[in-house]
């Protein structure tokens, strides 16, 4: 029988929102990538760089371990939402791998603490801190999860490719003549309940 081991849970699901992210990009060209697909701009890449933001902040800041790169988008004086989209002169490439180097400061920093082991969150309300790891763990996985989601969805809108992960979709196997009578039927009982 395997050991508990809360810690190594809740990083692995942090883990698996964090490659869901980036899956979300694969097979996209540039322009899809950072497309805004919402009326309030929600893009793929600038979900990517809003949880290296994220994560840089929660692991690194809050706990005294400051992530050692630069991130302009985050400092005070930023332009609103600056962390939420990728500029022409952010590449792909830079934003994933700033991604991927804040996964790497953040497990070392959840590595170097216990669950209990506390810090700060300036940001939040007084009476949220001190903080421990524990929380953050499980605000940050929640928030990747919750971001993971939008990009399932924004995903979907750009070509229609949905999943969990790669071969992984959590939807039932349909040809498209199916989603498409699966989806009138969802319709129909939307519109039967708004007249009823």
């Amino acid at each position: 029988m395997g050991g508990f081991d809360p810690k190594a849970d809740l990083q692995r699901y942090l883990q698996v929102g964090r490659e869901a992210m980036l899956w979300k990009l694969e097979g996209l060209g540039e322009y899809d990538a950072r497309r805004p697909m919402t009326p309030t701009g929600t893009n793929l890449l600038g979900m990517v760089k809003h949880l290296a933001g994220v994560e840089a902040g929660y692991f690194g800041f809050v706990f005294g371990r400051p992530f050692p790169e630069p991130l302009p988008w985050m400092d005070e004086d930023a332009e609103l939402n600056a962390d939420l989209w990728a500029t022409p002169e952010e590449s792909r490439e830079q934003v994933v791998g700033l991604y991927r180097r804040v996964w790497a400061h953040a497990d070392a920093t959840i590595e170097a603490l216990a669950l209990d082991d506390v810090g700060r969150v300036p940001w939040w309300h007084t009476d949220a801190n001190p903080v421990s790891l524990h929380r953050i763990l499980v605000h940050v996985a929640t928030e990747t999860h919750r971001h993971a989601g939008h990009a399932d969805i924004v995903r979907e809108l750009i070509d229609g490719a949905v999943g969990h992960r790669e071969a992984v979709s959590n939807l039932p196997d349909g040809d498209a003549g199916w989603w498409s009578t699966y989806r009138d039927r969802v319709e129909e009982a939307a519109r039967a309940a708004a007249d009823s």
